[in-house]
């Protein structure tokens, strides 16, 4: 399997099985899923961070290479109970605002994947504000993070859509 197909998978199981952690109400389900989806995550933004980085990206790799750092401190909480990985959660989606900033900011990806992954970041740098500011903001509180997921989930999807065209022959 080479590198862009690795990734891909990644991507699409942490847009899946993370959505779905949010809505399931097991804490154990929750946690399993939420694991498998970090660990595909973090795959694939390691993947991308080194192929940016070689194609001469290099805020768009160190973006990837933050959202990795993120997804892994967001994992270490996973195993908790929801109230107990809180602080990892927020400085988790503190990195991940950062990294979707790096990423989405330079004009390496389609405009409507760039939108998505700017608002995305307002959305999780609030929360992030939230929680270091002493609000107990759940995973799974609404309104947020809760409606910041789907702009992760589209910027996600834009990401799998953009190697995937960048992996089929162009005709012409």
């Amino acid at each position: 399997m080479n590198q862009a197909k690795i990734a891909m998978a990644g991507l699409a199981l942490g847009g899946t099985l993370g959505m779905a952690g949010t809505v399931v109400s097991s804490p154990t389900a929750r946690a399993a899923l939420w694991a498998i989806d970090g660990v595909g995550l973090i795959v694939a933004t390691a993947l991308l961070a080194v192929k940016h980085s070689r194609e001469g990206n290099d805020i768009v790799a160190s973006g990837f290479l933050v959202f990795a750092i993120g997804e892994a401190i967001i994992l270490s909480g996973t195993a908790a109970p929801i109230e107990a990985s809180v602080p990892s959660f927020g400085a988790g989606v503190a990195l991940w605002s950062v990294a979707l900033l790096l990423t989405c900011a330079p004009r390496n990806f389609a405009i409507g994947i760039r939108v998505a992954g700017l608002i995305g970041s307002a959305l999780f740098a609030t929360t992030s504000a939230r929680i270091f500011l002493g609000e107990q903001v759940l995973p799974i509180s609404s309104p947020l993070p809760f409606f910041a997921y789907p702009f992760l989930v589209f910027t996600l999807a834009g990401w799998i859509w953009t190697l995937g065209k960048q992996r089929s022959p162009v005709h012409e």
